[in-house]
């Protein structure tokens, strides 16, 4: 997908999800009826602060990602306006995480969004919340990241 939609272009190269960025996490979202999101990815070494710990601003990617594809997964392309993490244990590396995005609220083209990662166990290791602006539509049948995004 190489198409511009409200000024914004999808080249792949997104280092959460692109599919072609040479050091990305590759993240793929799976849709649930609710239209929330959900990834299971599991983060190198390569992207830790101290050893065996996900660096921050990583854990602040991925859950920013999310949030980007849940506002997707109700047919809005949005870009983060305002970002609020609360990190609540260390986010180990090479171990499976789950990552789930929703939608909190809408009012005139602004969304709030949640996101969660627990642990494999269930354990809330980090959350946040964030205020989106929506800058285009998806029109009805595509998907926000189709390569990446699966359900809907």
């Amino acid at each position: 997908m190489n198409a511009a939609v409200g000024g914004l272009v999808d080249n792949g190269h997104c280092i959460g999800c692109g599919p072609h960025a040479p050091f990305g996490l590759h993240m793929r979202f799976d849709v649930h009826p609710d239209k929330s999101v959900e990834s299971t990815v599991t983060v190198g070494p390569a992207f830790a602060g101290w050893r065996g710990v996900v660096h921050g601003g990583i854990v602040a990617l991925l859950l920013d990602e999310a949030m980007a594809y849940a506002a997707g997964a109700h047919g809005a392309l949005a870009v983060t306006g305002d970002l609020r993490l609360r990190f609540r244990a260390s986010v180990p590396v090479d171990a499976p995480l789950q990552v789930t995005g929703s939608l909190l609220w809408r009012r005139r083209g602004v969304l709030g969004l949640g996101a969660r990662i627990n642990a494999a166990d269930g354990a809330l290791l980090a959350s946040a919340e964030g205020s989106f602006v929506q800058r285009g539509t998806l029109a009805p049948g595509t998907l926000f990241g189709e390569s990446r995004l699966r359900g809907g």
